[in-house]
């Protein structure tokens, strides 16, 4: 980490030189009347006279409108400063109300009275985030998917046709062309310390949102179109989010933790402190946005020295590559040779595990890019987000501090975040997510004994109603298959006097979803097995749902003698299929297990096994598929499950008998 105290900006010179030197190079003063209607509208007209075009192409020549657009910045900067809130406010809210985040808008106005750089930059990322979601909005009034970078949404025809060309130009002079200022992206991944982003750029992107807001309301008017707003993403099941045991003791020690960890770029010190007071302030929101372009830049930092590329901690003009999270976190270099960053991460593996779950897994928060694009309600930030990106924070600022800093009274109370941290597990991974779906089955399942019956002697008593013997069989080879499964199974979890019930419980399904799963860069033949087995697993979870409706419903039905002669020998057939069904389902989930334990030795099969393999595990997937149509309530053909179920129970013991499956490979 010798780098560190060498280190003074993380923009390129030409990069530098874009954003913190060519908009001051012309001196003269900008008459703000020239762009400013007497009633406060933008004259978009004289502002896009600032934007120049290059002769061979006629694409925007941005070094020149830079240069141009400098003192007109300088300008309106200058006029907010002289308005009052509640001028300004009267005169521009209404402007903002495309945006559908008003608030954001009027607080950027505040930030640029006092013009503190770390408010600036965090007002900055907060307005270009509402921008590019409004826009996206406004686009939707033309075209049908929205595109999902800044970049190509700027320049998309939708929007130059209720905006005009030349106005979309002077936009992406600001943000969205990296040949540009480009101020959304070295600011949302961490490239720019607060002193190097111009207050002056700020207010003028706060300046051409109302002029948007204007031309926009000409258009609605004029088309008789209405803006929709998309609605916003909702975290759910907030209590998973929600794990890092953060307190007011670790809390106080954070301060000089920051300033002491090699973590920690010096030049981005104030963005540290800045965040870590916001959380303290229950401004959630902030906090993350601060944070998370924060975290980005200590691990290109960490990135860039472990994989000797010092070049790479800077941004770069368009034509090189910058390095982001997503490279960072990748499991090769774009030479191809091994990222060594996990490999430093991996002690404890944490890093790479809450990396990856709380910013790339599909099924994850993906906080940074919902955050960076204007996906989430800033006013309604939930802290259970915000707890785990400032928890994961402190273990990482932890990791790269000495150890001697700390009191034996800070010791005892981070020691508990170092712990955890030390035992997180992936939560957002296909394979944890199929652990959860196995669980979530099983339970369940476990309802049915519970359902509402009649009396066992009037089932016996409906004539024409057969059908026991077979159930019987079908429950015998589900106790022959699972006396070939005992090798696989903890030896506590199984009783030669009852198979069934004592092998298929939650209790064994608990002890071996908590088996340990290699998680990160999971082989494409990984992920697609696991793909089936969530299927699968969906299926059966289907099924379950569909008999406790279906079971209670017709439980009422009977009570209540409102079910015909045809209903109530359905009804008994139904009773008489839960006996076998609730085992079988129950195999079904046992065996996705035991296979999701084993789930790596599939790399072990030669192609032709391994298709031979996910051919029997589509012809279970069938199976459920069938059994979802045959229990629902539209068909009620509970005779059919029966045969459905013995040709599967076949094949799952013949595959068995064979030792084809991942957990014999396994072993």
């Amino acid at each position: 980490m010798a780098l560190l105290d060498s280190v003074t900006t993380c923009l390129s010179e030409p990069v530098h030189y874009v954003i913190c030197k060519l908009g001051f190079e012309k001196k003269n003063p900008y008459d703000i009347n020239n762009i400013l209607s007497g009633n406060g509208e933008v004259c978009w007209q004289a502002v896009t006279e600032h934007v120049f075009y290059l002769e061979s192409d006629q694409s925007v020549d941005y070094i020149k409108s830079i240069r141009s657009l400098g003192p007109v910045c300088e300008s309106v900067n200058f006029y907010f400063k002289s308005l009052t809130k509640e001028q300004f406010v009267i005169q521009y809210a209404s402007w903002f109300h495309w945006t559908n985040c008003t608030e954001v808008f009027l607080e950027v106005f505040d930030v640029l009275q006092y013009a503190q750089a770390t408010e600036v930059a965090l007002g900055l990322m907060k307005l270009t985030s509402c921008l590019e979601r409004a826009l996206g909005d406004v686009y939707l009034l033309k075209g049908n998917d929205c595109p999902f970078l800044l970049r190509d949404l700027l320049a998309s025809e939708q929007l130059a046709d209720v905006f005009g060309q030349s106005v979309m130009n002077v936009l992406r002079v600001f943000i969205g062309s990296p040949n540009g200022l480009n101020l959304r992206n070295v600011l949302w991944h961490g490239f720019a310390s607060p002193q190097e982003i111009p207050a002056k750029y700020c207010a003028m992107l706060l300046f051409l949102s109302a002029g948007l807001g204007q031309l926009l309301q000409t258009y609605l008017l004029q088309t008789k179109c209405v803006l929709v707003h998309r609605p916003y993403v909702i975290f759910i099941s907030l209590e998973e989010l929600d794990a890092f045991p953060l307190n007011n003791e670790i809390l106080s020690t954070t301060e000089e933790l920051v300033k002491q960890s090699s973590f920690v770029l010096k030049t981005m010190l104030p963005f540290w402190i800045a965040a870590l007071t916001a959380f303290k302030q229950s401004r959630y929101a902030d906090s993350v946005i601060l944070l998370l372009p924060q975290l980005e830049a200590g691990l290109r930092l960490l990135f860039t020295t472990t994989n000797k590329c010092p070049n790479r901690l800077l941004i770069a003009e368009s034509s090189a590559l910058y390095t982001t999270f997503d490279e960072m976190l990748a499991k090769h270099l774009d030479n191809e040779e091994v990222n060594q960053l996990p490999v430093v991460l991996e002690e404890p593996a944490m890093e790479s595990d809450f990396l990856w779950d709380f910013l790339n897994h599909q099924e994850g928060p993906r906080i940074r890019d919902r955050l960076s694009h204007g996906e989430i309600n800033l006013e309604t930030f939930p802290r259970e987000v915000a707890n785990q990106i400032v928890g994961f924070a402190i273990t990482i600022l932890c990791r790269f501090s000495n150890e001697d800093m700390f009191s034996p009274k800070e010791h005892m109370a981070i020691k508990p975040l170092m712990n955890f941290a030390s035992c997180y597990r992936s939560r957002f991974h296909p394979i944890s997510q199929l652990k959860k779906q196995v669980l979530e089955c099983m339970k369940s399942i476990h309802l049915w004994p519970e359902l509402p019956t009649v009396p066992e002697e009037q089932v016996q008593m409906t004539k024409g109603l057969e059908g026991n013997a077979e159930a019987d069989t079908l429950i015998l080879m589900i106790s022959e298959i699972i006396s070939q499964l005992q090798h696989y199974i903890p030896q506590n979890c199984c009783s030669s006097d009852d198979p069934i019930n004592s092998v298929l419980t939650e209790r064994l399904l608990v002890e071996l979803c908590d088996t340990r799963i290699c998680t990160l860069y999971s082989p494409r033949p990984v992920l697609e097995v696991v793909a089936v087995l969530r299927k699968i697993s969906t299926q059966c979870h289907q099924v379950s749902q569909q008999v406790i409706a279906g079971a209670g419903l017709r439980y009422t039905q009977w009570v209540n003698k409102t079910l015909r002669s045809r209903q109530r020998h359905n009804y008994l057939r139904m009773l008489n299929s839960i006996k076998f069904l609730s085992p079988v389902l129950r195999l079904i989930l046992l065996l996705i297990t035991l296979e999701l334990v084993s789930v790596h030795s599939v790399c072990k099969k030669n192609p032709f096994d391994y298709q031979h393999y996910l051919k029997f595990l589509k012809s279970v997937l069938q199976y459920t598929e069938n059994l979802v149509t045959y229990t629902s309530p539209e068909k009620n053909k509970w005779d059919e499950t029966m045969g459905l179920t013995n040709k599967i129970l076949i094949k799952i013991r013949k595959i068995s008998d064979t030792k084809l499956m991942l957990m014999h490979l396994a072993t």
